[in-house]
């Protein structure tokens, strides 16, 4: 039988591994594919970003809970509860822009054949006498 602990270490490593991939990716993405990436990193819901941040947070629970039995110092505990918070931040910060940069990977709408009627702008309305 497998030992479960060492399947999760597992996990992470490949986790990383395809995080690392996934930034090759990025980096040579066209624009309207790195938006599609981008989208779903920053998926607020189910987001790559937001299964970090609870990671984080679950991690910093742990640590609390070892800082109690005096198994680890208070410090950690404390520096994992920051990236945590600091982690949720930037996750909030980015969800305001998240459809901004989702919009730049929709294609645009078909080209309409026919010119559209012309309508003037209220700056260049001139009232007659």
């Amino acid at each position: 039988m497998t030992d479960p602990s060492n399947s999760a270490v597992n996990l992470a490593k490949d986790i990383a591994f395809r995080l690392r991939v996934l930034d090759e990716y990025l980096t040579e993405a066209t624009p309207r594919h790195a938006s599609e990436i981008l989208s779903e990193v920053l998926d607020i819901e189910n987001g790559l970003l937001t299964g970090v941040t609870h990671l984080v947070e679950t991690g910093s629970r742990f640590a609390q809970s070892q800082a109690h039995r005096g198994m680890l110092p208070p410090e950690v505990w404390l520096a994992m509860g920051r990236a945590a918070n600091e982690l949720h931040c930037v996750g909030t910060d980015l969800d305001e822009h998240a459809a901004t940069i989702k919009q730049l990977g929709t294609p645009p709408a078909a080209v309409s054949t026919t010119p559209p009627n012309p309508v003037a702008s209220a700056m260049v309305v001139r009232r007659s006498r």
